[in-house]
């Protein structure tokens, strides 16, 4: 596949604007077109040794869940080794993109994949995600009344204020006098300057009404997952089963205030990584992520909430051979799709 019509169909299985705000997400190295992909490479984190094994199997595109470049680079040299992988990237015409908390966000993504390890529930997004398109741009909609005097005026002003859209005009009937309805979009900025540019004219600051545009939340999307097993569940028995789930020989468990191993779990609230922000002030019986703060732990566990850490990146690649399979369809068989086998979480218990 051409590396562009392969991004759009990656865009296309998780929308980049489901990403969180702060996040990097996307095409992040791009070799000159026209680049061809025939062998996708699958890896959570992209180091040198993982990149060195994505040239040795011959990688056009490698899709890094956690993004490589995070922060700018000011420069691209040898010195630092995420400079390093740009410059490896290029110089073997291997593309780097990243989707991170966009597939966190999707229904089939990382979050999702990690609930199976709970066993038999039903679980919703701690924090919905909205739609990113709809409605129409802007925060607020104003909608006010102008009679032919005063409309010209009006709206030559309004058209210089910045982050102002969906400008429409009709013909309206107030209190039997032909007037025109002015709709309009704006951003809460712009916002403060239609109020202020309408409250110089009573007539048209009393016909005034703003709307505020809220964006309809998607099913099934969000940040985080809170898990109802059909089965309360000992303590005990969901540790057994998120180390199988997970392949780990050993994971952290702080205990609850008030709970003991054999305590049953009935609702869980989880969260690939680093969850100390999605997860916070959440009830439930246990805390299911990679790591979280040491005051985190205490918070939850003087709330009587257990806690599981897995370590960061345990809670997210075993997610990744699940993608591979999901994309192979998604793509329809037209390129090869690999997991790296070097790829790792860089801490062990010795």
């Amino acid at each position: 596949m051409n590396l562009r019509e392969l991004v759009s169909a990656l865009n296309d299985f998780a929308s980049p604007a489901l990403a969180e705000s702060w996040d990097n997400v996307g095409l992040l190295v791009e070799p000159s077109p026209p680049h061809t992909v025939n062998t996708l490479f699958l890896t959570n984190d992209l180091t040198e040794e993982v990149m060195e094994e994505a040239v040795q199997k011959k990688a056009d595109l490698v899709l890094s869940y956690h993004p490589p470049i995070f922060t700018p680079l000011k420069r691209v040299t040898w010195k630092t080794w995420k400079e390093r992988l740009v410059v490896r990237a290029l110089e073997n015409r291997i593309g780097i993109y990243s989707p991170h908390t966009a597939y966190d966000a999707i229904p089939h993504g990382v979050n999702n994949w990690l609930t199976k390890g709970l066993g038999t529930c039903t679980s919703v997004p701690l924090h919905p995600s909205t739609a990113p398109s709809s409605p129409a741009e802007g925060t607020h909609r104003v909608e006010f009344c102008a009679d032919a005097e005063h409309l010209d005026a009006v709206l030559s002003k309004i058209k210089d204020i910045p982050e102002i859209s969906c400008l429409t005009t009709l013909p309206a009937r107030v209190e039997g006098e032909e007037q025109t309805r002015v709709s309009l979009n704006c951003s809460q900025k712009a916002l403060l300057e239609v109020v202020a540019l309408l409250s110089q004219n009573s007539l048209l600051y009393h016909k005034t009404e703003i709307l505020l545009l809220q964006k309809p939340l998607l099913p099934h999307t969000g940040m985080g997952r809170l898990c109802t097993l059909s089965e309360p569940v000992s303590l005990s028995d969901i540790i057994e089963r998120i180390k199988g789930h997970l392949q780990l020989p050993h994971v952290r468990v702080a205990v609850g205030a008030g709970r003991t191993l054999e305590s049953p779990v009935k609702k869980a609230a989880l969260c690939a990584g680093s969850g100390s922000s999605v997860l916070k002030g959440t009830e439930a019986d246990l805390y299911l992520t990679g790591e979280m703060s040491h005051h985190d732990v205490l918070d939850a566990v003087a709330n009587g909430i257990s806690v599981i850490l897995c370590e960061h990146s345990n809670t997210e690649r075993g997610f990744l051979s699940e993608l591979r399979d999901t994309l192979t369809i998604h793509l329809q068989n037209k390129i090869s799709i690999i997991v790296s086998e070097k790829d790792r979480d860089p801490l062990q218990v010795a």
